[in-house]
Protein backbone atom coordinates (compact mmCIF):
# COMPACT_ATOMS: atom_id res chain seq x y z
CA UNK A 1 0.00 0.00 0.00
CA UNK A 2 1.58 3.33 -0.88
CA UNK A 3 1.37 5.85 2.18
CA UNK A 4 1.60 9.41 2.24
CA UNK A 5 4.65 10.92 4.04
CA UNK A 6 5.24 14.21 4.39
CA UNK A 7 9.07 15.38 4.86
CA UNK A 8 9.56 19.14 6.68
CA UNK A 9 12.28 19.71 8.23
CA UNK A 10 14.09 23.47 9.30
CA UNK A 11 18.03 23.50 8.26
CA UNK A 12 20.26 21.64 10.87
CA UNK A 13 22.34 25.13 11.19
CA UNK A 14 25.88 24.88 10.05
CA UNK A 15 25.64 21.31 8.39
CA UNK A 16 22.98 21.30 6.27
CA UNK A 17 20.21 23.45 4.66
CA UNK A 18 16.59 22.19 5.05
CA UNK A 19 16.29 21.81 1.23
CA UNK A 20 19.22 19.16 1.30
CA UNK A 21 17.84 17.96 4.67
CA UNK A 22 14.60 17.12 3.55
CA UNK A 23 16.17 15.17 0.56
CA UNK A 24 18.20 13.38 2.48
CA UNK A 25 15.44 11.93 4.68
CA UNK A 26 13.41 11.02 1.60
CA UNK A 27 16.30 9.16 -0.32
CA UNK A 28 16.24 7.64 3.49
CA UNK A 29 13.08 6.48 3.83
CA UNK A 30 12.38 5.54 0.02
CA UNK A 31 15.29 3.11 0.57
CA UNK A 32 13.37 1.02 3.00
CA UNK A 33 9.42 1.75 1.69
CA UNK A 34 10.13 2.68 -2.27
CA UNK A 35 6.48 2.71 -2.87
CA UNK A 36 5.57 5.75 -0.16
CA UNK A 37 5.14 8.97 -1.81
CA UNK A 38 6.99 11.66 -0.66
CA UNK A 39 6.21 14.95 -0.16
CA UNK A 40 8.97 17.41 0.49
CA UNK A 41 8.20 20.99 2.21
CA UNK A 42 11.31 22.36 3.68
CA UNK A 43 10.77 24.92 6.32
CA UNK A 44 12.00 27.65 8.12
CA UNK A 45 10.97 29.64 10.99
CA UNK A 46 12.50 33.35 10.27
CA UNK A 47 16.44 31.96 10.72
CA UNK A 48 18.77 30.45 8.44
CA UNK A 49 16.81 29.37 6.06
CA UNK A 50 14.08 31.69 5.58
CA UNK A 51 14.69 32.59 2.15
CA UNK A 52 15.61 29.48 0.52
CA UNK A 53 11.90 28.05 1.51
CA UNK A 54 10.15 31.08 0.52
CA UNK A 55 11.76 30.81 -2.97
CA UNK A 56 10.96 27.47 -3.02
CA UNK A 57 7.10 28.32 -2.39
CA UNK A 58 7.13 30.52 -5.09
CA UNK A 59 9.15 29.31 -8.21
CA UNK A 60 9.11 32.82 -10.18
CA UNK A 61 10.79 34.80 -6.85
CA UNK A 62 13.73 36.35 -8.20
CA UNK A 63 17.30 36.50 -6.05
CA UNK A 64 18.34 40.17 -6.16
CA UNK A 65 22.22 40.25 -5.30
CA UNK A 66 23.43 43.26 -3.01
CA UNK A 67 27.17 43.70 -1.18
CA UNK A 68 26.51 44.71 2.71
CA UNK A 69 29.04 45.33 5.32
CA UNK A 70 28.66 41.98 7.28
CA UNK A 71 28.61 42.12 11.30
CA UNK A 72 32.25 42.57 11.51
CA UNK A 73 32.86 45.10 9.22
CA UNK A 74 33.31 42.60 5.82
CA UNK A 75 31.67 42.94 3.24
CA UNK A 76 29.49 40.17 2.63
CA UNK A 77 28.49 39.79 -1.29
CA UNK A 78 24.68 38.22 -0.15
CA UNK A 79 20.81 38.19 -1.83
CA UNK A 80 17.84 39.07 -0.94
CA UNK A 81 14.42 38.00 -2.25
CA UNK A 82 11.44 39.80 -4.43
CA UNK A 83 8.03 37.56 -4.07
CA UNK A 84 5.84 37.69 -6.83
CA UNK A 85 3.37 40.43 -5.54
CA UNK A 86 6.36 42.93 -4.88
CA UNK A 87 7.22 41.70 -1.36
CA UNK A 88 11.07 41.49 -0.56
CA UNK A 89 12.47 38.94 1.85
CA UNK A 90 15.35 40.04 3.64
CA UNK A 91 17.13 37.87 5.94
CA UNK A 92 19.48 38.69 8.99
CA UNK A 93 21.48 35.25 9.17
CA UNK A 94 22.69 36.28 5.50
CA UNK A 95 23.73 40.03 6.21
CA UNK A 96 24.78 39.96 9.94
CA UNK A 97 24.22 36.01 10.76
CA UNK A 98 26.78 34.67 13.48
CA UNK A 99 28.18 31.89 10.73
CA UNK A 100 29.43 35.24 9.10
CA UNK A 101 32.29 35.57 11.81
CA UNK A 102 35.30 33.73 12.04
CA UNK A 103 35.18 34.56 15.92
CA UNK A 104 32.31 35.63 18.48
CA UNK A 105 31.87 39.06 18.89
CA UNK A 106 29.59 39.36 20.81
CA UNK A 107 29.88 43.39 21.62
CA UNK A 108 31.07 44.29 18.61
CA UNK A 109 29.25 42.52 16.14
CA UNK A 110 26.23 44.77 14.65
CA UNK A 111 23.39 44.56 12.40
CA UNK A 112 24.02 47.93 9.74
CA UNK A 113 24.30 45.02 7.20
CA UNK A 114 20.71 43.75 7.56
CA UNK A 115 19.89 47.64 7.11
CA UNK A 116 21.77 48.17 4.33
CA UNK A 117 19.51 44.82 2.43
CA UNK A 118 16.62 46.24 3.72
CA UNK A 119 17.49 49.56 2.27
CA UNK A 120 18.63 48.12 -0.97
CA UNK A 121 15.10 46.38 -1.18
CA UNK A 122 13.32 49.70 -0.78
CA UNK A 123 15.21 51.64 -2.96
CA UNK A 124 14.40 48.28 -5.80
CA UNK A 125 10.25 49.31 -4.53
CA UNK A 126 9.53 46.95 -2.78
CA UNK A 127 6.00 46.93 -1.67
CA UNK A 128 6.33 44.95 1.38
CA UNK A 129 8.58 43.88 3.51
CA UNK A 130 9.02 40.66 5.14
CA UNK A 131 12.16 40.70 7.74
CA UNK A 132 13.68 36.92 8.92
CA UNK A 133 15.66 37.94 11.61
CA UNK A 134 16.79 34.47 13.64
CA UNK A 135 20.26 33.45 13.68
CA UNK A 136 22.11 36.89 14.33
CA UNK A 137 25.70 37.47 15.60
CA UNK A 138 25.29 40.52 17.81
CA UNK A 139 23.51 41.96 20.63
CA UNK A 140 23.19 45.63 19.53
CA UNK A 141 19.29 46.41 19.63
CA UNK A 142 18.82 46.80 16.12
CA UNK A 143 20.94 50.08 16.04
CA UNK A 144 22.79 48.72 13.07
CA UNK A 145 20.12 48.36 11.03
CA UNK A 146 18.33 51.34 11.82
CA UNK A 147 21.52 53.55 11.38
CA UNK A 148 21.30 52.67 7.73
CA UNK A 149 17.58 53.26 7.17
CA UNK A 150 17.93 56.83 8.43
CA UNK A 151 18.29 56.86 12.28
CA UNK A 152 20.78 59.02 14.47
CA UNK A 153 22.42 57.55 17.49
CA UNK A 154 24.93 59.85 18.97
CA UNK A 155 27.24 60.03 22.02
CA UNK A 156 27.03 63.05 24.50
CA UNK A 157 28.92 65.56 22.10
CA UNK A 158 27.12 64.44 19.08
CA UNK A 159 28.70 62.06 17.51
CA UNK A 160 27.76 58.85 16.28
CA UNK A 161 28.46 55.77 18.38
CA UNK A 162 30.39 52.96 17.35
CA UNK A 163 28.64 49.92 15.86
CA UNK A 164 27.98 47.01 18.08
CA UNK A 165 26.39 46.95 21.76
CA UNK A 166 30.09 48.39 23.06
CA UNK A 167 28.56 51.47 21.26
CA UNK A 168 25.38 51.61 23.18
CA UNK A 169 27.16 52.30 26.49
CA UNK A 170 28.28 55.38 25.15
CA UNK A 171 24.86 56.62 23.36
CA UNK A 172 23.42 59.55 24.94
CA UNK A 173 21.18 60.91 21.47
CA UNK A 174 18.62 59.29 19.85
CA UNK A 175 16.75 60.66 16.74
CA UNK A 176 14.61 58.15 14.57
CA UNK A 177 12.55 61.01 12.89
CA UNK A 178 14.74 60.55 9.56
CA UNK A 179 13.75 56.73 9.29
CA UNK A 180 12.92 55.90 5.89
CA UNK A 181 9.03 55.26 5.83
CA UNK A 182 8.07 51.62 5.57
CA UNK A 183 6.59 50.55 2.35
CA UNK A 184 3.29 50.42 1.73
CA UNK A 185 2.67 46.70 2.68
CA UNK A 186 4.55 47.67 6.07
CA UNK A 187 6.49 45.39 7.36
CA UNK A 188 6.46 41.94 9.49
CA UNK A 189 9.73 40.53 11.41
CA UNK A 190 9.55 36.70 10.90
CA UNK A 191 10.83 35.66 14.69
CA UNK A 192 11.46 31.89 16.31
CA UNK A 193 11.06 33.36 19.77
CA UNK A 194 9.21 35.15 21.82
CA UNK A 195 11.77 36.69 24.51
CA UNK A 196 11.52 40.33 25.48
CA UNK A 197 14.34 42.84 25.80
CA UNK A 198 15.37 42.92 28.85
CA UNK A 199 15.81 40.36 32.20
CA UNK A 200 16.51 36.69 32.84
CA UNK A 201 14.44 35.82 29.68
CA UNK A 202 16.23 38.61 27.86
CA UNK A 203 18.60 39.26 24.67
CA UNK A 204 21.74 39.19 27.13
CA UNK A 205 20.70 36.79 29.17
CA UNK A 206 19.57 34.20 27.36
CA UNK A 207 21.26 34.41 23.60
CA UNK A 208 24.53 36.57 24.95
CA UNK A 209 26.04 33.19 26.02
CA UNK A 210 25.38 31.37 22.45
CA UNK A 211 27.20 34.83 21.07
CA UNK A 212 30.38 34.48 22.92
CA UNK A 213 29.56 36.92 26.20
CA UNK A 214 30.78 35.28 29.59
CA UNK A 215 29.02 36.13 32.78
CA UNK A 216 30.74 40.14 32.96
CA UNK A 217 29.67 40.14 29.67
CA UNK A 218 26.15 39.31 29.76
CA UNK A 219 26.54 42.11 32.27
CA UNK A 220 27.75 44.90 29.73
CA UNK A 221 25.33 43.28 27.13
CA UNK A 222 22.09 44.23 29.27
CA UNK A 223 23.07 46.88 30.95
CA UNK A 224 23.86 48.97 26.93
CA UNK A 225 20.64 47.47 26.08
CA UNK A 226 18.52 48.85 28.99
CA UNK A 227 20.47 52.10 28.25
CA UNK A 228 19.33 52.07 24.55
CA UNK A 229 15.71 50.89 25.52
CA UNK A 230 15.30 54.13 27.83
CA UNK A 231 16.35 56.58 25.05
CA UNK A 232 13.92 54.57 22.39
CA UNK A 233 10.84 55.28 24.77
CA UNK A 234 11.76 59.18 25.48
CA UNK A 235 11.89 60.06 21.88
CA UNK A 236 8.84 61.09 20.13
CA UNK A 237 8.46 57.74 17.61
CA UNK A 238 9.62 55.48 20.73
CA UNK A 239 6.27 53.78 21.94
CA UNK A 240 7.60 50.00 21.64
CA UNK A 241 7.37 48.26 25.05
CA UNK A 242 10.74 46.25 25.87
CA UNK A 243 8.83 43.73 27.49
CA UNK A 244 6.63 43.41 23.88
CA UNK A 245 7.55 39.30 23.25
CA UNK A 246 10.20 39.26 20.18
CA UNK A 247 11.60 42.53 21.44
CA UNK A 248 14.60 40.20 22.18
CA UNK A 249 14.75 38.53 19.27
CA UNK A 250 18.10 38.36 17.33
CA UNK A 251 19.90 40.22 20.38
CA UNK A 252 17.33 43.18 20.44
CA UNK A 253 16.78 43.51 16.97
CA UNK A 254 13.03 43.21 16.91
CA UNK A 255 13.08 46.23 19.30
CA UNK A 256 14.76 48.17 16.97
CA UNK A 257 12.13 47.04 14.18
CA UNK A 258 9.13 47.62 16.57
CA UNK A 259 10.02 51.01 16.87
CA UNK A 260 10.28 51.65 13.47
CA UNK A 261 6.98 50.09 13.23
CA UNK A 262 7.18 46.28 12.38
CA UNK A 263 5.15 44.36 13.25
CA UNK A 264 5.62 40.78 15.39
CA UNK A 265 4.92 37.43 13.70
CA UNK A 266 5.39 33.90 13.93
CA UNK A 267 8.25 33.11 11.75
CA UNK A 268 7.22 29.31 11.45
CA UNK A 269 3.75 29.50 11.21
CA UNK A 270 4.29 32.08 7.47
CA UNK A 271 6.85 29.80 6.22
CA UNK A 272 4.14 27.01 6.80
CA UNK A 273 0.99 29.18 5.18
CA UNK A 274 4.14 29.59 2.15
CA UNK A 275 4.64 26.07 1.98
CA UNK A 276 1.08 25.17 2.01
CA UNK A 277 1.77 22.85 4.78
CA UNK A 278 -2.13 22.05 5.69
CA UNK A 279 -2.76 20.94 2.37
CA UNK A 280 0.51 18.58 2.30
CA UNK A 281 -0.99 17.02 5.52
CA UNK A 282 -4.30 16.18 4.18
CA UNK A 283 -4.62 12.39 3.89
CA UNK A 284 -0.83 12.38 5.24
CA UNK A 285 -0.02 8.77 7.16
CA UNK A 286 3.31 11.00 9.00
CA UNK A 287 5.24 13.83 8.75
CA UNK A 288 8.78 13.58 9.66
CA UNK A 289 9.87 16.87 10.75
CA UNK A 290 13.50 18.00 12.50
CA UNK A 291 16.22 20.64 13.34
CA UNK A 292 19.85 20.71 14.42
CA UNK A 293 18.98 20.49 18.22
CA UNK A 294 15.83 20.41 19.32
CA UNK A 295 15.84 21.41 23.34
CA UNK A 296 13.82 23.35 25.39
CA UNK A 297 13.70 26.84 23.05
CA UNK A 298 12.12 24.46 20.28
CA UNK A 299 8.86 24.81 21.79
CA UNK A 300 9.01 28.28 21.68
CA UNK A 301 8.39 28.90 17.68
CA UNK A 302 10.51 26.98 16.00
CA UNK A 303 9.87 24.55 13.04
CA UNK A 304 9.33 21.51 14.61
CA UNK A 305 6.80 22.49 17.15
CA UNK A 306 5.01 24.31 14.42
CA UNK A 307 4.85 21.05 12.30
CA UNK A 308 4.07 19.26 15.22
CA UNK A 309 0.80 21.49 15.97
CA UNK A 310 -0.41 21.78 12.70
CA UNK A 311 0.19 17.82 11.77
CA UNK A 312 -1.69 17.53 15.31
CA UNK A 313 -4.94 19.22 14.49
CA UNK A 314 -4.59 17.04 10.91
CA UNK A 315 -4.91 13.93 13.12
CA UNK A 316 -1.29 12.97 11.27
CA UNK A 317 1.24 12.05 13.74
CA UNK A 318 4.86 13.04 13.58
CA UNK A 319 8.68 11.74 13.63
CA UNK A 320 11.40 14.17 14.84
CA UNK A 321 14.94 13.98 13.14
CA UNK A 322 17.56 16.34 15.04
CA UNK A 323 21.40 16.63 16.02
CA UNK A 324 20.50 16.84 19.47
CA UNK A 325 17.79 16.03 21.62
CA UNK A 326 18.12 17.14 25.18
CA UNK A 327 14.10 17.93 25.54
CA UNK A 328 11.49 16.02 26.25
CA UNK A 329 9.88 14.42 22.41
CA UNK A 330 6.35 13.31 24.47
CA UNK A 331 4.97 14.77 21.16
CA UNK A 332 6.32 12.88 18.34
CA UNK A 333 5.25 9.20 17.60
CA UNK A 334 9.18 8.38 17.32
CA UNK A 335 12.69 10.53 17.38
CA UNK A 336 15.90 10.09 16.50
CA UNK A 337 19.07 11.86 16.96
CA UNK A 338 22.01 12.02 14.72
CA UNK A 339 24.07 12.17 17.43
CA UNK A 340 23.47 8.66 18.86
CA UNK A 341 23.89 7.10 15.82
CA UNK A 342 26.81 8.60 14.95
CA UNK A 343 28.08 8.07 18.29
CA UNK A 344 29.36 11.72 18.94
CA UNK A 345 28.33 15.46 17.77
CA UNK A 346 31.26 16.12 15.58
CA UNK A 347 30.79 12.60 13.59
CA UNK A 348 26.72 13.70 13.27
CA UNK A 349 28.31 17.06 11.93
CA UNK A 350 31.05 15.94 10.03
CA UNK A 351 28.52 14.11 7.68
CA UNK A 352 24.87 15.30 8.71
CA UNK A 353 23.46 13.75 5.06
CA UNK A 354 24.48 10.36 5.72
CA UNK A 355 23.21 10.89 9.34
CA UNK A 356 19.60 12.03 8.41
CA UNK A 357 19.80 8.83 5.43
CA UNK A 358 20.49 6.52 7.82
CA UNK A 359 17.81 8.03 10.54
CA UNK A 360 15.18 8.17 8.26
CA UNK A 361 15.97 4.54 7.20
CA UNK A 362 15.29 3.79 10.70
CA UNK A 363 12.34 5.13 11.41
CA UNK A 364 10.68 3.74 8.13
CA UNK A 365 11.58 0.38 9.29
CA UNK A 366 10.43 1.26 12.89
CA UNK A 367 7.34 2.80 11.90
CA UNK A 368 6.52 0.81 9.32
Amino acid sequence: MTRRVVVAPDSFKGAVSAADAAAAIARGWSSVAPSDQLVLRPMADGGEGTVDALEAAHPSALRIPVTVQGPDGRPVATSWLWLPDGSAVVELAMTSGITLLDAPRPLDAHTLGFGQAIAAALDAGASRLVLAIGGSSSTDGGVGALAALGGRFADASGRPIRLGNRGLGTVARIDLSGLRPLPEGGATILSDVTNPLLGPMGAAAVFGPQKGADTDGVDVLEQNLARLARLVQRSPLGSVDPATPGAGAAGGTGFGLLAWGATMAGGASAVADAMRLDEALEGAALVITGEGRFDGQSAAGKAPTEVARRAAAAGVPVALVAGAIVAETDRFAASVSLTDLAGDAAGAMTEPVRWLERASAELARSIG
